[in-house]
């Protein structure tokens, strides 16, 4: 029970109009008993209260009940639905219980740390069991300071105060976990800063800001440096692999740099026009140097289009999705086995060079020897793996703006332009040298190829070379084979 014994004499402060009238719950209670029992823990060493009083509640049971109450005013009888003093106090361990301890427990301390005044938020019940969040203050009144045997309390009903802020704090728990359960990378970021730079450009006269921006490009970077990130949600640290938002924040020069600057122009083009709400595709690293693909959506928090200080950016990572894109464009464009471009982007390539020629083109059209009689013997799979080391070969001789490809089954093409003859020749010895190389790492079959070159006159089609240096090609190849220098099968040990 919050108090003990109950004592029915009324002093002078009970009899005052002012306490019987007041609109306010007031109580007069006499904590002699509780004086006597601080007094006796701090004779037996106790310094601090709260730690001695929280590891035995029953120390803070013992100080409630030897609280007596003198007398109540009518505001009292109300709140708590007594018909009187006798049934409040027939009653009154159904109004303080349950928590109540934890209250009186600050109370005890506040006491015990030398003030005359306490309060205290606690949780009391009327007698129809509804509970009720009291605000109490108390003070002990003058002239009773030595024995505390009369403290005047009021207990002023908050319970609609207080549920409406356990509402609020349920509500922003509720909001807070959709923010960092969220499966999207969520960051909460104040741009004022960007703001006033933009607003700073408006103002110098500056009509056309995307031209601005391309001639100023320090202008981005500033604009970049000056996001101030205010929170971000448990997916974006795993998105960008940080251990802490701490780590994220201190290392966003890390995330926000290369190829996202551009993205980050556009960005800002849109908020020079008023877009305060934007969708688009970007890329950010993460803390490790990944590249990630993701979708962003920008928006400015309603009540902040003034001074842009609080917006939200979503991220949702495409990076998945970009390198299936990415895959399926390189197999339009590139034969799977040999990694090289297909026949389909040669024709496209061959056809672009027609169009814009100026300067002359070289192309040299490889022909695989002995594919077909490795296929027939030793299988497909042997013969893919010879395959497979021509495209090697050929990816290391040939870089840009030259490209081979594989046009068919063991026919390959360089394209060469802006090349000459002699560059084409030099070409040709490269190859034949990587193919030696390349032969001392296999002990079976032999990678050879014949090879064909021609070099585009002026006002030559390109189709008339290509077919001149497969002709070429084809003569190489009738004389490897008269000349018995066709590659066979090497015999394990030679």
């Amino acid at each position: 029970m919050r108090f003990g014994s109950v004592d029915r004499g009324y002093d002078a402060a009970a009899r005052e109009p002012l306490f019987a009238l007041s609109p306010i719950p007031l109580w007069l209670e006499d904590y002699s008993g509780v004086k006597a029992l601080i007094d006796g823990w701090r004779a037996d060493g106790v310094t601090d209260i709260r730690a001695f009083l929280a590891e035995d509640l029953s120390r803070v049971a013992a100080s409630s009940q030897a609280i007596r109450i003198l007398a109540v005013n009518q505001k009292v009888l109300d709140l708590f639905g007594a018909r009187d003093l006798d049934d409040l106090r027939a009653n009154v361990g159904e109004i303080f219980r349950n928590d109540m301890l934890l209250s009186h427990l600050e109370e005890v301390a506040q006491l015990f740390e030398g003030g005359t005044e306490f309060a205290s938020l606690a949780a009391n019940y009327t007698l129809t069991g509804k509970r009720l969040d009291v605000q109490l203050k108390a003070r002990i009144l003058p002239g009773h300071e030595d024995d505390w045997s009369c403290v005047l309390l009021s207990t002023e009903d908050v319970t609609e105060r207080e549920q409406a802020r356990r509402r609020a704090a349920e509500s922003e728990e509720y909001a807070r976990g959709l923010f960092d359960h969220s499966p999207v990378s969520l960051w909460v970021e104040d741009f004022s800063a960007v703001r006033e730079l933009i607003e700073g450009v408006r103002d110098s006269g500056v009509s056309d800001f995307r031209v601005f921006v391309d001639v100023h490009p320090e202008f981005v970077q500033r604009c970049l440096s000056e996001i101030r990130v205010i929170d971000v949600n448990r997916h974006t640290l795993e998105l960008f692999c940080a251990p802490s938002r701490e780590a994220l924040t201190d290392q966003l020069d890390s995330i926000f740099r290369d190829a996202m600057e551009q993205h980050f122009k556009e960005q800002l083009i849109d908020l020079w026009n008023g877009k305060l709400f934007q969708q688009r595709e970007v890329v950010n690293y993460s803390l490790k140097g990944d590249e990630l693909h993701v979708h962003m959506q920008f928006s400015v928090f309603p009540g902040h289009e003034h001074d842009w200080s609080l917006v939200q950016v979503a991220l949702t990572d495409i990076t998945a999705r970009k390198r299936a894109e990415a895959y399926l464009e390189f197999l339009g464009k590139h034969d799977a086995l040999t990694k090289l471009y297909n026949r389909s982007f040669f024709i496209d390539e061959l056809n672009r060079l027609e169009r814009k020629r100026a300067t002359s083109v070289t192309i040299i059209v490889a022909d695989l020897n002995g594919l077909k009689t490795v296929n027939d013997t030793l299988g497909h799979a042997a013969g893919d793996g010879l395959l497979r080391r021509a495209g090697e070969v050929l990816q290391k001789a040939v870089a840009r703006p030259s490209c081979a490809a594989r046009i068919g089954g063991d026919e390959f093409v360089i394209l060469m332009p802006m090349a000459s003859e002699v560059e084409g020749a030099a070409m040709m010895e490269t190859l034949e040298n990587l193919v030696e190389i390349n032969n001392q790492f296999y002990s079976s079959e032999r990678l050879s190829f014949a090879l064909g070159m021609a070099t585009a006159q002026a006002g030559e089609r390109l189709e008339d070379v290509v077919k001149l240096a497969d002709e070429r090609m084809y003569a190489a190849k009738r004389a490897l084979y008269e000349t018995g220098a066709v590659p066979e099968r090497r015999q394990p040990g030679h």
